[in-house]
């Protein structure tokens, strides 16, 4: 298995810095060259879809060599780490490494309130309990968008996804709204959200007949619309890819869960470990000995030293967030507190996770 650290400076937040530059905006990181090349034209709309879990991998495991999206793939770059959808997403929509953003996996560890946070949902992870007074995210760690900051410069600016209104429920009611957009007096810049193949590749794993049908489809649709759109510039890419995967419970592994302070956060090929000063050399040694095969296992001043999670300046939480430890998958196995987790992942260090693509269209 092949190990792929990210590439900051060609990774999706620096495709994002390349959408600001484009607007006229300042971006917070360098932008991505290729992508430059592909923004010297002018154009009334620029249209981005986000595909969940969509890398290469899987591009090239279920799609033809002579199919829509691979004759219009312009290039493959990086993801963040990790290869996630809350940190991957979040840099597409900011232009901010997670280092700088503070979103850094499903689960976050917020010390203001000592609580593992599900970013997305607003909820403690460890209770499931709803967090009703307040937005952790906007109260810890808010970011300006891409489509708020070319709002500003006067352009009719918008994100699809299903838990937006127009709210559509499937991927052809939001290419239908991308082509009726589109087809308005005004310029657009549109980014769209779809949460397959992602989804189904969980729950059946990345190489089932289901991904490839839905992927078809996917591919279809979008060649659909496509061919509906003039003077737009229509981008697709993917958060990460993803593997399969075997799962292990920490429950199942007491002289390493007895080490710790708290439950695990952010990812499970990703698990960032708080440890009782007393047990970390303990830790060390139970965990190398039990998982050692599958994770490497980093010293949060090694973590922070590597700038794993992106370059530039910390965001001022990023090191309460980080544990004693972080454990990063380069193998097949998935870590969870208790349950039995996914056949397909991702969150790892493995190019699989990390590779996407950049699929353009020029419509003029």
């Amino acid at each position: 298995m092949k190990i792929k650290y990210p590439e900051y400076g060609r990774c999706i937040a620096n495709l994002a810095c390349s959408l600001l530059k484009y607007y006229g905006i300042e971006p917070p990181n360098p932008t991505l060259e290729q992508a430059d090349a592909l923004l010297e034209k002018k154009y009334k709309n620029i249209v981005l879809i986000l595909l969940d879990g969509m890398g290469m991998n899987i591009l090239e495991k279920h799609l033809a060599e002579d199919g829509f999206f691979h004759k219009n793939l312009r290039f493959d770059y990086s993801s963040t780490f990790p290869p996630t959808t809350v940190a991957a997403t979040t840099a597409l929509t900011s232009g901010l490494y997670p280092n700088q953003s503070a979103w850094l996996g499903w689960v976050g560890y917020f010390a203001e309130i000592d609580r593992n946070v599900v970013y997305f949902f607003n909820r403690d992870n460890d209770t499931q309990e709803t967090i009703r007074d307040f937005s952790v995210t906007d109260r810890f760690v808010p970011y300006e968008k891409l489509s708020e900051l070319i709002r500003k410069t006067g352009v009719q600016a918008c994100e699809l996804a299903p838990w937006y209104a127009p709210y559509p429920k499937t991927y052809g009611e939001m290419c239908a709204e991308i082509a009726r957009l589109c087809s308005t007096g005004e310029g657009h810049f549109i980014y769209a959200y779809c949460e397959q193949p992602d989804k189904t590749m969980h729950e059946l794993g990345t190489d089932d007949a289901h991904i490839t049908d839905i992927l078809t489809q996917l591919e279809h649709q979008t060649q659909t619309l496509a061919e509906r759109l003039q003077d737009t510039l229509l981008l697709i890419t993917a958060d990460h890819g993803m593997v399969n995967t075997r799962c292990e419970a920490l429950a199942d592994h007491p002289d390493v869960a007895d080490c710790l302070l708290r439950t695990p956060s952010i990812e499970s090929r990703a698990v960032n470990f708080f440890v009782r000063p007393e047990k970390k050399n303990d830790f060390e040694r139970a965990f190398k000995r039990d998982f050692g095969d599958n994770f490497l296992l980093m010293s949060k001043e090694e973590v922070l030293g590597r700038q794993l999670f992106g370059t530039g300046k910390d965001h001022l939480r990023l090191s309460t967030m980080l544990g004693d430890y972080l454990a990063v998958a380069v193998g097949e196995l998935t870590l969870r507190t208790r349950d039995k987790g996914y056949i397909g992942e991702h969150a790892g260090l493995l190019q699989d996770e990390m590779t996407i693509p950049l699929i353009a269209i020029e419509k003029e």
